[in-house]
């Protein structure tokens, strides 16, 4: 293909500075957690990705073990670089992150020094980048001395591989302390990225805070609760759904009848903010100050459209989100 991308790309899509860094997102960013496997068509995954960047979608948000099978996220992202994208490099900003398994034996998993720099040096070939713009430790090691993880964190930066440092799914405590942790290692640590959305607000119980108090910047994933806060689940469970898939993560007991009557009544104010349900869960999350951007997936463009769509209405009124709460309490 010889891809163009549309010369309007930046004129309507939000850019949110992340914490007090130089870097900013857009408020939507795309992530590639699912459809972008080898398990997914090519063609579908690549026409997704054209029209994020054509709507001012800058980031690209992977893991070693997106997939299925694990790497193929990434190594089908790479294909869509080295064809189409790579004269672009300097517009986009490509994230990994390593810490769930990966490879077989002791070293494929957690968060040792030797898995860490071992799997982004696997991600950098997988993507055929030089370096990842920012690069996650994607979940805490019980085992490992957060010393090691967070120097591990400052030496792949210190060799060029990363530009900045995350963490994910870590709690406001361990949070902390990595924070002090990379501080005095003089690391660029300046974005977490948590799941949160309205079915799940752990981090409204302290995490917030501490990012708040060391402007630190939040990315959120799953803030459609893998499509439950959507209208897709509200009659059945529709035959091409994540949930219909023996590879997706969101289960057929997670769609209870009392999570689905808070939808039909979360979907009810949506409509009065002439938004579809998805928006509406969507413009909440971001109503939340330290969140810079929200990852979305997309099994389709129009998916994507849609989600972007959000941005035209993200202002509530102080009943809105009063009303918000006593349906989610």
């Amino acid at each position: 293909m010889n891809y163009q991308p549309d010369s309007n790309r930046y004129e309507s899509m939000i850019y949110n500075r992340v914490g007090s860094s130089g870097l900013k997102l857009p408020a939507v960013s795309l992530g590639l957690w699912h459809n972008f496997g080898d398990v997914d068509p090519f063609s579908v995954g690549r026409d997704i990705v054209f029209r994020a960047f054509d709507l001012g979608i800058t980031h690209f948000d992977l893991a070693n073990n997106y997939g299925p099978p694990p790497g193929s996220a990434e190594k089908n992202f790479g294909r869509i670089f080295k064809e189409d994208l790579k004269s672009y490099r300097d517009e986009l900003v490509i994230s990994s992150k390593a810490g769930y398994d990966m490879w077989p034996g002791p070293y494929g998993n957690w968060g040792s020094r030797k898995y860490l720099v071992a799997s982004l040096d696997q991600s950098l070939q997988r993507l055929g980048l030089d370096y990842v713009d920012i690069f996650y430790h994607h979940r805490p090691d019980p085992d490992t001395p957060l010393e090691e993880t967070m120097g591990a964190l400052d030496h792949i930066v210190r060799q060029g591989k990363a530009l900045y440092v995350g963490l994910s799914n870590y709690p406001a405590d361990k949070t902390q302390t990595a924070i002090e942790i990379l501080k005095n290692q003089g690391t660029p640590f300046i974005i977490h990225q948590p799941r949160y959305n309205m079915f799940d607000r752990w981090i409204e119980q302290g995490l917030t805070e501490v990012l708040k108090k060391n402007k630190i910047g939040c990315i959120v994933f799953s803030p459609l609760f893998q499509g439950l806060l959507t209208d897709k689940y509200l009659e059945r469970i529709p035959e091409n759904s994540r949930v219909a898939k023996s590879h997706g993560f969101l289960k057929k007991d997670h769609i209870t009848e009392e999570r689905t009557e808070k939808v039909r009544k979360l979907n009810e104010i949506a409509g009065s903010r002439n938004q579809s349900m998805a928006q509406l869960a969507l413009a909440w999350v971001l109503r939340e100050s330290v969140v810079s951007s929200v990852l979305v997936g997309a099994s389709s463009v129009n998916q994507l459209e849609e989600n972007v769509k959000t941005l035209d209405n993200l202002n509530f009124s102080n009943e809105e989100l009063k009303r918000i709460n006593q349906i989610l309490s």
